[in-house]
């Protein structure tokens, strides 16, 4: 009996072994790729994640969450954390969804409109030379339109119905594309905006939406007051016009957030949006 325990034991550490010394695989949650924009003039590196069991040959389509500052150094990886848990079947908060996280090269170029003059700068801290190259985001919205939600649309399993996050600058050009393009999205995550851009211009010119037929929701959350009263005031300004000029389809969720600052508010925005956007849990047995 000694013998054979003592047996067993040494195929045991033999096979304990053999398992340590396995190589490691890689941990991918999406995949990479490139797309040539003409409307740029530059190369867009594209993360993509695709939702569990997502089968090309299924006839099941997905919704898309677009991130502004989708990159894998910037909100990518968190934010599709938070998708892929609200998706789960234990949890089922919201529908499975493929996310698109686009990689910045100039981001103050890309998510600013065109303005006079740069002095507003000033108030909020901020030097002119800061600021080399503005006033680019009606190109950048043509490749969000022309080029990269085709794209998808053609590679992908998609059903058309699309949300984009976008914070601190990316939520200034959220803010833009619901002013002026608004059909382009049908959800809006639009948290602590620099709306402070071009004197507020963003918020006197909103101008009513025209009744669609398609439901819309647009979440707009601001940090903490005491860091910066200016953005605060900015982001619950915002969301009182666009309460007053939505149409009959929109819902309008602002969401103060005064444990967050600046760079920690996006986590916890964007799970708070999607908890008002979807806020009953459909309970698995």
């Amino acid at each position: 009996m000694k013998k054979l325990l003592l047996q067993a034991l040494f195929l045991f550490l033999i096979s304990g072994t053999v398992y340590a010394q396995e190589k490691p695989q890689p941990l991918t949650i999406g995949v990479t790729t490139q797309l040539e924009s003409k409307e740029l003039g530059e190369t867009r590196k594209i993360n993509i994640y695709l939702p569990e069991g997502y089968k090309e040959t299924d006839t099941i389509k997905y919704p898309v969450i677009y991130i502004l500052d989708g990159g894998q150094e910037e909100d990518f990886i968190h934010v599709t954390g938070i998708v892929r848990y609200n998706t789960q079947p234990w949890v089922n908060r919201f529908p499975k969804s493929i996310v698109v996280g686009i990689e910045n090269t100039n981001r103050r170029r890309d998510f600013t409109f065109p303005v006079p003059n740069l002095d507003f700068l000033k108030k909020m801290g901020f030097k002119k030379e800061q600021y080399p190259q503005y006033g680019g985001s009606s190109k950048y919205i043509s490749f969000l339109e022309k080029e990269l939600q085709p794209f998808i649309d053609k590679n992908y399993r998609t059903n058309h119905f699309n949300t984009v996050i976008g914070e601190s600058l990316a939520g200034l050009l959220a803010s833009e594309i619901y002013a002026n393009h608004r059909t382009l999205f049908n959800n809006y995550m639009i948290i602590a905006p620099s709306l402070w851009w071009g004197n507020e211009v963003l918020i006197t010119k909103l101008k009513s939406a025209a009744d669609q037929g398609s439901r819309h929701m647009i979440y707009i959350g601001a940090c903490n007051k005491d860091e910066d009263l200016v953005m605060y005031q900015d982001a619950l300004n915002f969301s009182k016009v666009v309460q007053k000029t939505a149409g009959k389809n929109t819902s309008v969720f602002f969401d103060y957030l005064p444990q967050e600052i600046h760079s920690t508010v996006i986590h916890q925005a964007v799970y708070n949006a999607f908890k008002l956007f979807y806020p009953k849990t459909e309970y698995q047995k």
